[in-house]
C-alpha cells in the first residue's frame, strides 16, 4: 500500500489566460509551469509517488514538463476540473493509497512546509487544506457594480492547494457528486459529511490565472537564489572482495564493502548531503534497501537521481567536498580520477568536486581496518 499520492490536475484549457497554450505549459524561469510543482512533490519525503492529470492533446508537452522526475503515465482528464479529479482518483486505484493530496497545477511556488502541514492534518482529520485568512474587507456587488452588501469577514479564510484527504473517503465522494459542480475538493468532500481542517498556507503559494500573473511569478524567479549547505556521513564494514567501489570507480583492495547495493560509501554520504540540500529525506526514503530492485545497484543511479531533483527545483550545484575516512586503500593515487567520475554523473565541472581523505590514527573502527567512513558537503544555490 502507497501512503500518501500527489494528484496534480493539469488537463484545463486557461481560457482566462488566453493564448494557444494552456497557462501550466507555459514557460516560468526557463522551465514551464508545471514542472516547478511537479519537481516540489517529487523531492518531498512524504510523498510516495506523483501522477499528473493531463488533458489528452497535452502529451507531448508532459513529457516535457515531467522528463527525468519518474512520475509514470499520465492520467487523462475529463471536461470539467471536478471530472478530471475523479478520473485521477480512479486512475490511483492500482497505487491503492492511504492518502491523496489533490494540488493545482497552475499552483507553481508550492513548498515543502504547506505539504507537511497538510499530511499532518489528515492524522486526525478526513481531510485537510491550506488556507490564508481574508484581511481585505468584502463587498457584495450587483449586476451594475454597485454594492449591494459589506460581508463580515470573520472566519473566512482563501483556500489553496495541495487539498489532502484520506483516499477511499474522497474517491466516493467524488463518485457521489457526478454531475455537480464545486469549485474546490473539500466542497466534495464536505458535501459527503467530510470534516476538513484547516492548516497554515502560504501567500507564495500563488495561483496562475492571467497574464499578469505569470509575468509577477517570473519576476519572483530574477530574484537572487538562495544559497543551501547540507552534509551526509555514512559507513560500510569490509567484507570478502578484491576491492571496493569509491566514488563510482573500483579500486583494488584486499577486502570488498558489503552493502545491498555497490557499497560505495562516498557517492552514499554524497547523495545525502545533496537531498538535504532540498530537504528531499535520505537515500534510504528514495531507494529503500528492502527493495531488491536495488541489491547490488550502480550507486551513480542514486547520485544522478539526487542531482536530477535538485535540477528540475531550478538549483544548481555550486560546491562538493567528500572525505573519506580509512586506513586501507589509499586513496591519494585515484583522487582525481573520483572527482571526475562524480562530476560526470551529476554534469559539472570537476573543479567543483572536491576529494579528501584522512585517516584515525589507528583508533575506532575504520582505525581497526573494519571497513570504510565518508562524509560529504554539498552547496547548492536553488531559486526563491
Amino acid at each position: 500500500m502507497t501512503r500518501c499520492v500527489a494528484l496534480v490536475v493539469a488537463a484545463g484549457r486557461g481560457s482566462r489566460f488566453g493564448g494557444e497554450i494552456p497557462k501550466q505549459w507555459r514557460d516560468l524561469g526557463g522551465r514551464p509551469v508545471l514542472r516547478h510543482s511537479l519537481a516540489t512533490f517529487a523531492a518531498h519525503p512524504s510523498v510516495d509517488a506523483v501522477r499528473v492529470v493531463i488533458h489528452p492533446d497535452d502529451r507531448t508537452l508532459y513529457d516535457a514538463a515531467a522528463a527525468g522526475l519518474g512520475l509514470g503515465e499520465p492520467i487523462l482528464g475529463g471536461p470539467t476540473r471536478q471530472d478530471s479529479v475523479r478520473l485521477g482518483l480512479e486512475g490511483l486505484i492500482r497505487l491503492d493509497p492511504e492518502m491523496v493530496l489533490i494540488h493545482d497545477g497552475a499552483r507553481p511556488f508550492v513548498d515543502g512546509g504547506v505539504i507537511g502541514r497538510v499530511i499532518a492534518g489528515l492524522k486526525d482529520h478526513a481531510g485537510a487544506i491550506p488556507a490564508l485568512p481574508v484581511h481585505d474587507t468584502l463587498k457584495r456587488g450587483d449586476p451594475a457594480g454597485l454594492i449591494e452588501a459589506t460581508v463580515p469577514r470573520a472566519g473566512l479564510w482563501r483556500a489553496q492547494t495541495p487539498q489532502g484527504f484520506h483516499f477511499p473517503a474522497l474517491l466516493a465522494a467524488h463518485r457521489a457528486a457526478m454531475g455537480l459542480e464545486w469549485t474546490d475538493d473539500a466542497a466534495v468532500a464536505e458535501q459527503a459529511g467530510m470534516a476538513v481542517k484547516l492548516v497554515a498556507g502560504s501567500e507564495d503559494n500563488v495561483k496562475i490565472t492571467t497574464a499578469v500573473d505569470l509575468r509577477r511569478a517570473g519576476a519572483r524567479l530574477a530574484e537572487p537564489g538562495e544559497i543551501r549547505v547540507a552534509s551526509g556521513f555514512d559507513v560500510h564494514r569490509f567484507t570478502e572482495g578484491d576491492h571496493v567501489t569509491l566514488c563510482n570507480l573500483a579500486i583494488p583492495h584486499d577486502a570488498g564493502l558489503e552493502g545491498h547495493s555497490d557499497a560505495d560509501v562516498a557517492l552514499h554520504a554524497l547523495t545525502d548531503a545533496l537531498l538535504g540540500c532540498i530537504a528531499a529525506g535520505d537515500i534510504g526514503r528514495h531507494f529503500p534497501p528492502t527493495d531488491p530492485r536495488w541489491k547490488g545497484a550502480d550507486s551513480a543511479i542514486f547520485l544522478a537521481h539526487a542531482g536530477a531533483l535538485i535540477a528540475a527545483l531550478g538549483g544548481d550545484i555550486v560546491h562538493i567536498d567528500i572525505t573519506v575516512i580509512c586506513e586501507r586503500p589509499k586513496i591519494g593515487p585515484h583522487r582525481a580520477a573520483m572527482a571526475a567520475r562524480t562530476a560526470e554523473i551529476l554534469g559539472i565541472g570537476d573543479h567543483r568536486v572536491s576529494i579528501k581523505a584522512t585517516t584515525t590514527e589507528g583508533l575506532g573502527f575504520t582505525g581497526r581496518r573494519e571497513g570504510i567512513a565518508a562524509q560529504a558537503m554539498a552547496t547548492v544555490r536553488l531559486p526563491r
